[in-house]
């Protein structure tokens, strides 16, 4: 059975690919695990760890030959080939996650996005257009996409998931605080932004304790 890599290794992997795309930038062939540690404050041995689940090798004493380990990464994540993504939900969110471009530069574009708001149907966010959910299974189907990012209110989650699983779509990226119940050969990811604000909470707490014991 094949096993899925540790959710944080696979959560570094990003931070990783934009110090070695900078190297790249900035003229150098290699780097090492010791470098990039150094700039996001790990353990080199982690870096190593992570590193090697995408199957690269370093070379002693020289790192990792730069342009391979951005291919090898990107083809780990996935990132080298385009994934048409759809999003349930056309408010504040959907609007923020379509303006962010770095998507595109992962593979990830927005074909188009889906509400029950008369008001928004038939508009665009950020050159995305919104249609009606009536649509859902004709729009997918027609488009080919293959991601369906829910950002509807919580108490709708679960119906608007079975929804998109009618469609055909396999993946679901949920940015609800509801864990969804979805049939075997459905995947998902659920984003929590509420946890990366706690850590950050948590974070402020101890260093004003911190300063206060200096």
């Amino acid at each position: 059975m094949i096993k899925i890599p540790a959710s944080p290794s696979v959560r570094r992997l990003p931070s990783y690919l934009h110090i070695i795309r900078q190297a790249h930038i900035d003229g150098y062939e290699y780097i090492s695990g010791t470098i990039i540690a150094q700039e996001l404050q790990l353990e080199p041995i982690q870096v190593r760890k992570d590193l090697a689940i995408t199957g690269i090798v370093g070379k002693p004493k020289r790192g990792y030959p730069v342009v391979a380990l951005i291919s090898a990464i990107e083809h780990f994540l996935g990132w080298d080939n385009k994934n048409k993504a759809i999003i349930v939900g056309a408010g504040n969110l959907a609007t923020a996650l379509t303006g962010y471009s770095e998507f595109e530069f992962h593979g990830l574009e927005f074909v188009c996005a889906f509400d029950t708001d008369p008001e928004k149907i038939g508009k665009k966010i950020h050159g995305v257009p919104i249609y009606s959910m009536a649509s859902i299974k004709t729009q997918v189907k027609k488009l080919n996409a293959a991601i369906a990012i829910i950002t509807v209110p919580s108490q709708f989650a679960q119906e608007t998931a079975d929804m998109v699983v009618e469609t055909g779509i396999k993946a679901i990226w949920n940015f609800t605080n509801v864990k969804l119940t979805l049939p075997k050969g459905v995947v998902s990811q659920r984003e929590d932004l509420t946890s990366g604000y706690a850590m950050l909470s948590v974070k402020m707490i101890f260093d004003k304790e911190k300063r206060v014991l200096e």
